[in-house]
C-alpha cells in the first residue's frame, strides 16, 4: 500500500473514531441543536485530534456567529469572550464533553455564539406572525406536560415574540427546550425581573439551572455568570443562553447544565442554593468594571455581595463629603480609601451584617463588640502618612456614622436590582458642619439613599408625608458623572427644601428623588438605545428597593430580610420628572398596588388614571391667576386692558403652553412680544399671531411657527436646522419686513449673543419664564435686565419655572422695583394637583374615577385658582404694609409659618388620633377635598380609610395654611391669650 493510501486509511479510521467518541461522549442533545450547522460538525469530526497542538479549532466564524471547538480548561470561556467582549450575545451554547478526548487528559468544550439581536420596533409586529401549525400544538402539549402552571393566555404571543428574535431556534430546538424558554420568560416577568430555579435531572450529580433576568447588564454579562459558577465550585456541562426583546427591552434566558464538584446538594432551600440565589441575583448590582469586583471578588477576597455593598459605602461617603470639599473627598480619593485597605473595607462589611443581619439572633451583643472594634481601627488607623490618614479617617468615620444611622436596609433581601438604605436625618448633625454648611438650614424628616449597578442617588423629604418628583440625571460622560457626582446631595437637599416651602397648601410636606445614571461609558447614537435600557433598569431596580423597605405590615417592615429599627409606615408620594418616561410612570404604579404598598397606586401622580399636568394645564392655572392678581397690583385688568407679555418656554412645554392657551382663550387685549424655547425664539413687537399660535400651541415646538403670521419687525431666530460652511457653523434667521420676509444665515457668536439677550432686553409689562435653563439671571448678570433709560425690561416677573432667577439676583431686581413672584409661590399647583390625584386614588376606585374624571378635575382648578389667589393677595398685601419687605422674602415667611403650624398641628393630632373624626375635624378635613369628595355622602364617609397619618396631615394643611391666609394674627393671639387666661384665673 502506498503512502499516499495508508495515510488516507488512517484518516479515515481516525474520523470513524473521531465519530464514534463525540457521539458516545457528547449529549445528543447537542448534535440536536447543530442540525442547522452541518458544516461545522463535520470540520468537528475531521479536525479533533489538531487540538493536541492548538488551542482552538475555529468551526464557523462570519459576521453573526462564531463555533469555536476548544480544550476544557480554566480560562478558555473567558479567553473567548474577552476578543469579542464589546458584541452584544443574542446565542450562546457551551458543550463539554463527558471524557477526555482521545489522546488526551482533557475534555473538549464547545463554544457557539450568535450576534444578531433584535432591535425592539423588529418584535413590534408580532401580531402578524404566522407559525407552524404543528410546532404551535408541539410546544403547546410540551407546556402543559411540563410546566402546567404556565399561563396559556401568554402563549401566542411570547412563542411569536420569541421566533421572531431568533426563528432558527425555535425550528431546530426540541419542544422542551422552546418550553423552558417560554416558561423562563413569563416567570422573569411575573417576578419583577429576576427568576432563579433548580431542577434535577436523571443524573443525580447534574442539576439544571434556570436563570433570567429582564433588562440584563448587556456588556460581559455571560462572563459574570460563569465566574459565579466558577466561585461556588460548580462545573457548567452544558449552557444554553439567549438574549432576545420583548418589544420594549431584552431578557437574558439562560438554562445551564451544572456538576456540582463538592458533591453538595444543589437543590431549593439548600445551602448552596442560597448562596447561588446571592450571587446570581447580585450581578444586576455589582458591576465587572469595578475595582472591588475586578481585584477582590475574583481573586476570592470578597463575596459579590460584599463588593456591592462596599461600592455603596464609596458612593455614599463620596456624595456626602465631596458637595462642600470636593479637592479634599473626592471620587478618586474615596474609592483608594476602601480599594488600598480592603481589610478596613471588610471590617465595615462585618458592623454592617452584625447591625442587620436577620440570621444573627444576638445581633445586639454581636453588634455592640463589632462596633467597639471597628471604631478602634478607625480611629487607629495610621499609615505614618499625616494628611492622607485624616482624609481617609474623616472618610471612614462617615461609613460608620452611615451604617449606624441606617435605620433598615434590603441588602439581606436577595431578588434586589438595587439596595436602599433608610437613614435617620440626624447623621448629617453627627457628620458635622465642615460637611454640611453648604446646605439649608433645615433638618430632613428622612433620607435614604439608593444605589445599583448603572447608579444612585437620595429621596429627601422633609416630613413624615412628603411628597415631590422623581428626576434622573444622564451622565454621558466621566465628566459629566463625577461632577453631577460630587453635587448630587447638596441639589437634592436643595430641591427637597423648596419643595417643601412650595408644598405649604397641602398635606404632604416637600421631598425629592433624584438619581445619577452612569452612562460614561456608552457610545453616542449606537449605543442610544442601550441608554434608556440602563435608564429604566436604574428606575426598575430603585423601585423595588423602595418597596422592599417601605412596604410595612403594622408599621413593620413586610419582608423577613428587612431588619427594621425604625417601625412606623411611612407614606412617600413621588412625581415624574427629568427623565421619568410614561411607561415607567405606569410600571411604578402597578408595582405598587402589586406590592401592597400602604398608597397602592398612589405612589405615583400624572397615571392614566390620574391628572396628566399638561392636558390640564394644572401649574399653569396658578401661575396665571399669579399674573393676574400681580398685574392687578400694578393697575392693568389683564381681561379687560391692553398688555405685553414675554414667556422663555415654547408652545408645546406644559408650563408655558398652557399658560399661552389660558392667555389666548381668556385675555383679548394680550400681546406676546417673546416666545423663546429650545429650538427658536419668536420675536414680535406687536404680538405673536393669535391663530398661529393657536395652531401649534401643545403640539409642537417653536420652530413649527409659520414665519408668514410674523408682523412687521418680527423675526424668528432657529436654533434648530443649523448648517455648515466649511468650518463656520450658521443659524438661520427669518424676519418680516415690509416687502416680505427677508431670510439670512448669522454666525454663531452672534446668533448666541442675540438668543441669549431676548429675555433680557425685549421690553414688555409682564415676564413668565416658564422654561429655560436654571439660573439663567445670576449675579453677574441681572444688570442686563434694565434697559438704557433705567427701567426695568419688564415691572412683573411670575415665575413658572424653577430657579430661573438666582437668589441673589431676586434681590438686586426687587431693589430696583421689579416685582417677583417666585417659583415656590407662583408654580405651587402642579404639586397641589399631584396631591389631590392621590387622594382620589385613595378614595375612589379606578372606574369611578375614570366615570367622573371630569367633574373632578374641574372641581380641582377651582381649588388651585384659590390656592394662587390666596397667596398672591396675600403677599401683595404684607408688601404693601411694609414696603421694605421683599415678596420673595414675604412668599418665603408664609411657606415658614404655614410649616412651623402644620408641624405643631400634625404632632397634636398624632397624639391625640381620636379627635380626628369628631365632628369640627372631620368638617375640616371635608373643607380640604374638592367639591365632589365632600358634596356626596358616599364618598365623604370614605374619609374614615384614609391611612391616620392622612387625616393628621389634611387637619394639619387646612388648619395651618388657614391661620395664615385668612386669619387675624392679632385678633388670633388675642383668643389665646383670653382662652390662657380663663384656665388659668377662672
Amino acid at each position: 500500500m502506498s503512502s499516499k493510501a495508508n495515510a488516507r486509511t488512517i484518516r479515515a479510521n481516525e474520523l470513524i473514531e473521531n465519530r464514534k467518541w463525540l457521539k458516545e461522549q457528547i449529549t445528543p442533545f447537542f448534535f440536536n441543536s447543530m442540525q442547522d450547522e452541518p458544516e461545522a460538525l463535520e470540520l468537528l469530526e475531521r479536525e479533533l485530534r489538531s487540538l493536541k497542538t492548538n488551542r482552538r479549532l475555529i468551526l464557523a466564524d462570519r459576521d453573526k456567529s462564531l463555533i469555536l471547538a476548544r480544550v476544557n480548561e480554566p480560562g478558555s470561556l473567558y479567553d473567548s469572550l474577552r476578543h469579542f467582549q464589546d458584541r452584544e450575545i443574542s446565542y450562546a451554547m457551551i458543550t463539554h464533553s463527558d471524557g477526555p478526548m482521545p489522546e488526551m487528559t482533557q475534555a473538549l468544550e464547545i463554544q457557539r455564539f450568535e450576534f444578531d439581536r433584535k432591535a425592539n420596533d423588529d418584535i413590534k409586529a408580532w401580531r402578524e406572525v404566522q407559525l407552524p401549525p404543528s410546532l404551535t400544538r408541539k410546544v403547546a402539549a410540551q407546556l402543559r406536560r411540563s410546566y402546567p402552571e404556565f399561563d396559556m393566555k401568554e402563549f401566542d404571543r411570547l412563542l411569536k415574540i420569541l421566533w421572531l428574535n431568533n426563528e432558527n431556534y425555535v425550528r431546530i430546538s426540541s419542544p422542551l427546550r422552546v418550553a423552558q424558554v417560554l416558561q423562563l420568560q413569563q416567570k422573569a416577568t411575573r417576578s419583577g425581573g429576576l427568576y432563579l430555579y433548580v431542577e434535577s435531572t436523571p443524573d443525580v450529580k447534574i442539576s439544571r439551572v434556570h436563570f433570567a433576568v429582564a433588562n440584563p447588564p448587556q456588556k460581559e454579562f455571560l462572563l459574570q455568570l460563569m465566574e459565579v459558577f466558577n466561585r461556588l465550585d460548580l462545573g457548567v456541562n452544558r449552557a444554553y443562553c439567549l438574549t432576545i426583546s420583548n418589544g420594549v427591552h431584552p431578557y437574558f434566558l439562560g438554562t445551564f447544565l451544572v456538576n456540582r464538584r463538592s458533591g453538595e446538594t444543589l437543590e431549593p432551600g439548600s445551602e448552596l442554593f442560597r448562596k447561588l440565589q446571592q450571587e446570581l441575583y447580585n450581578t444586576q448590582i455589582v458591576s465587572t468594571k469595578s475595582y472591588t469586583y475586578r481585584e477582590f471578588v475574583t481573586a476570592g477576597l470578597m463575596t459579590g455581595e460584599e463588593a456591592s455593598l462596599v461600592n455603596a459605602f464609596i458612593a455614599f461617603c463620596h456624595t456626602n463629603l465631596a458637595h462642600n470639599q470636593p479637592d479634599r473627598f473626592g471620587l478618586d480619593d474615596v474609592q483608594s480609601a476602601f480599594h488600598a485597605h480592603p481589610e478596613m473595607s471588610l471590617q465595615m462589611v462585618k458592623l454592617f451584617k452584625a447591625r442587620f443581619d436577620p440570621a444573627i439572633t444576638e445581633s445586639s451583643q454581636i453588634y455592640g463588640s463589632t462596633l467597639q472594634e471597628t471604631l478602634q481601627a478607625v480611629n487607629d488607623y495610621n499609615t505614618g502618612h499625616r494628611y492622607l490618614d485624616e482624609v481617609r479617617r474623616a472618610i471612614y468615620r462617615c461609613c460608620l456614622i452611615f451604617i449606624t444611622h441606617t435605620l433598615k436596609t434590603n441588602f439581606f433581601v436577595l431578588e434586589k436590582q438595587a439596595i436602599a438604605f433608610r437613614l435617620s436625618p440626624t447623621y448629617l448633625t453627627e457628620l458635622g458642619a465642615a460637611f454640611t454648611g453648604d446646605l439649608p438650614q433645615a433638618t430632613p424628616f428622612r433620607v435614604t439613599f439608593f444605589f445599583s449597578r448603572y447608579g444612585f442617588g437620595y429621596h429627601i423629604g422633609f416630613s413624615d408625608i412628603a411628597r415631590g418628583g422623581w428626576r434622573t440625571v444622564i451622565a454621558r460622560n466621566g465628566d459629566d458623572f463625577i461632577t453631577n457626582a460630587n453635587t448630587i446631595f447638596r441639589e437634592n437637599f436643595v430641591l427637597a427644601h423648596t419643595q417643601h416651602l412650595k408644598n405649604k397648601d397641602i398635606y404632604e410636606g416637600g421631598s425629592k428623588l433624584v438619581l445619577i445614571l452612569d452612562a460614561s461609558d456608552l457610545q453616542r447614537g449606537s449605543e442610544r438605545q442601550m441608554e434608556t435600557w440602563r435608564l429604566y433598569k436604574l428606575q426598575h431596580g430603585v423601585t423595588h428597593a423602595f418597596l422592599d423597605i417601605f412596604v410595612t405590615d403594622h408599621g413593620i417592615a413586610r419582608s423577613p430580610a428587612v431588619v427594621d429599627y425604625y417601625r412606623e409606615d411611612e407614606p412617600i408620594e413621588l412625581g415624574p420628572d427629568e427623565n421619568m418616561h410614561d411607561s415607567m410612570i405606569e410600571n411604578i404604579a402597578r408595582l405598587s398596588k402589586r406590592r401592597g404598598y400602604i398608597l397602592g397606586i398612589g405612589i405615583m401622580s400624572s397615571k392614566e388614571v390620574g391628572i396628566n399636568h399638561k392636558e390640564y394645564g394644572v401649574t399653569s392655572t396658578g401661575v396665571v391667576k399669579f399674573a393676574e392678581i400681580t398685574m392687578a397690583e400694578l393697575g392693568t385688568d389683564i381681561y379687560r386692558d391692553r398688555f405685553s407679555v414675554k414667556f422663555t418656554g415654547g408652545p408645546n412645554g406644559d408650563v408655558a403652553g398652557n399658560a399661552m392657551r389660558i392667555m389666548l382663550e381668556r385675555t383679548p387685549n394680550v400681546a406676546i412680544k417673546l416666545i423663546l424655547d429650545g429650538t427658536a425664539a419668536l420675536c414680535d413687537p406687536d404680538g405673536a399671531d393669535r391663530h398661529e399660535l393657536s395652531r401649534i400651541l401643545l403640539k409642537q415646538d417653536l420652530d413649527a411657527f409659520d414665519p408668514q403670521a410674523l408682523h412687521p419687525g418680527g423675526f424668528l431666530l432657529y436654533r434648530s436646522g443649523s448648517r455648515r460652511e466649511g468650518l463656520r457653523e450658521l443659524y438661520r434667521k427669518v424676519s418680516q419686513t415690509n416687502d416680505g420676509l427677508r431670510e439670512e444665515w448669522i454666525s454663531t457668536d452672534e446668533f448666541s449673543r442675540v438668543y441669549a439677550s431676548l429675555p433680557f432686553t425685549v421690553k414688555t409689562d409682564l415676564f413668565i419664564p416658564a422654561g429655560g435653563r436654571p439660573e439663567t439671571i445670576d449675579k453677574d448678570n441681572w444688570q442686563n435686565y434694565f434697559l438704557p433709560s433705567g427701567a426695568p425690561s419688564a415691572g412683573a416677573i411670575v415665575e413658572g419655572a424653577n430657579s430661573f432667577i438666582t437668589p441673589e439676583a431676586r434681590v438686586q431686581l426687587q431693589k430696583k422695583g421689579v416685582i417677583i413672584m417666585r417659583d415656590a409661590s407662583a408654580n405651587k399647583c402642579g404639586v397641589i394637583s399631584s396631591s389631590y390625584e392621590i387622594i382620589a386614588n385613595l378614595l375612589l376606585s379606578e372606574a369611578e374615577f375614570l366615570a367622573h374624571k371630569e367633574r373632578y378635575v374641574q372641581d380641582v382648578l377651582e381649588i388651585l385658582e384659590q390656592r394662587a389667589a390666596d397667596e398672591a393677595k396675600l403677599i401683595l398685601k404684607r408688601h404693601r404694609e411694609q414696603p421694605g419687605l421683599l415678596c420673595t422674602e414675604i412668599s418665603d415667611a408664609l411657606s415658614g409659618e404655614i410649616n412651623e403650624h402644620y408641624a405643631t398641628i400634625y404632632r397634636f393630632f398624632q397624639k391625640r388620633p381620636q379627635l380626628c373624626m369628631q365632628p369640627i375635624y372631620k368638617k375640616a378635613i371635608l373643607s380640604h377635598l374638592p367639591r365632589m369628595l365632600r358634596e356626596e355622602p358616599r364618598y365623604a364617609k370614605r374619609i374614615s380609610r384614609l391611612p391616620q397619618k392622612y387625616l393628621f396631615a389634611i387637619l394639619a394643611a387646612e388648619i395651618g395654611s388657614s391661620l395664615v391666609y385668612h386669619g387675624d394674627r392679632e385678633a388670633d393671639f388675642e383668643a389665646t391669650l383670653k382662652g390662657h387666661l380663663a384656665r388659668m384665673v377662672g
